[in-house]
């Protein structure tokens, strides 16, 4: 295994595409009281180049992201009674998946128990590379033997304590061997791609690894892995491998939030700074490539 230093190069657009050619992403996220998790996720994904953005969304709560999102399309689901995505709507989302390059499954849907389930026949079904994160990860951590049984390729983005749910074992042990867990948890699974958020992000798999030196301590605010997610979930789309659609994702993410450090502060920053300033991190990166 070796450590990465250079950050994958992002190509200027050709005059003769079309929104078909920079990703289909679909999003499942968003429950009562989860929104705007939702909301970021998807419109991060736009803001990373994704040519289209469908939020899956239980269907009482469709209305609400509806009017927050212009530019993301939204797809109503089955839902519990608490509001959550249900396990009626299994094969809706199967097959609609099949629409689209990526998915990405995770911010705001809960813990409740039928989503979860949901969650787990997902990861096992879906023919498709996944993004998985939050809730997502908290379902997975209910049987992690079904990581070996995904179809395509997964990127996990946990935070300390998401990780030590994963793994049972304490934040604490997670946060003084990042490394070495990272290593322990990629090993001997070719599809899987690490990104263990928080001070010098690690994106780790089997063959390679990755410290981000961008980001700031502003940037431990809620919502702020949501838009990472999306970010993620815009690069597979556009055909970046998982490796690097990660790395790309993590250094852009922690750019745009050292941009808004610069314009809110580290103490006032919430995560609609850090997706308000992606376009600038974009304009900065792209700059300094051409230096």
């Amino acid at each position: 295994m070796y450590e990465v230093k250079d950050i994958p190069k992002i190509p200027s657009r050709k005059p003769d595409t079309h929104k078909g050619d920079y990703g289909r992403v679909l999003m499942l996220a968003g429950s009562s009281g989860m929104t705007g998790a939702a909301c970021m996720c998807s419109t991060a994904a736009l803001r990373a180049g994704a040519g289209i953005v469908t939020l899956g969304i239980p269907e009482s709560l469709h209305d609400i992201v509806a009017s927050k999102l212009t530019c993301v399309m939204t797809h109503p689901l089955p839902e519990t009674h608490v509001k959550t995505l249900s396990e009626l709507g299994r094969q809706d989302i199967l097959d609609f998946s099949h629409r689209f390059d990526v998915v990405a499954i995770g911010p705001g849907l809960s813990q409740y128990l039928e989503t979860k389930r949901l969650v787990l026949w997902l990861l096992q079904s879906l023919d498709c590379p996944i993004v998985l994160d939050a809730d997502g990860i908290n379902a997975l951590a209910d049987d992690p033997k079904i990581l070996d049984q995904i179809k395509k390729q997964i990127v996990l983005t946990p935070h300390p304590g998401e990780m030590a749910h994963l793994l049972g074992i304490l934040t604490q042990e997670v946060q003084s061997k990042r490394l070495e867990i990272s290593r322990m948890f990629v090993k001997g699974r070719k599809n899987v791609t690490l990104v263990l958020k928080g001070h010098k992000t690690i994106v780790m798999n089997e063959e390679k690894f990755y410290l981000n030196e961008t980001g700031n301590p502003g940037m431990a605010t809620a919502g702020a892995g949501d838009v990472l997610t999306g970010m993620i979930a815009a690069f597979l789309g556009q055909q970046y491998a998982p490796f690097e659609a990660a790395q790309l994702g993590v250094y852009l993410h922690g750019l745009s939030g050292d941009i808004a450090a610069q314009e809110k502060g580290e103490i006032s920053m919430i995560a609609t700074d850090i997706l308000d300033n992606l376009h600038k991190a974009f304009l900065t990166y792209k700059e300094n490539m051409c230096t």
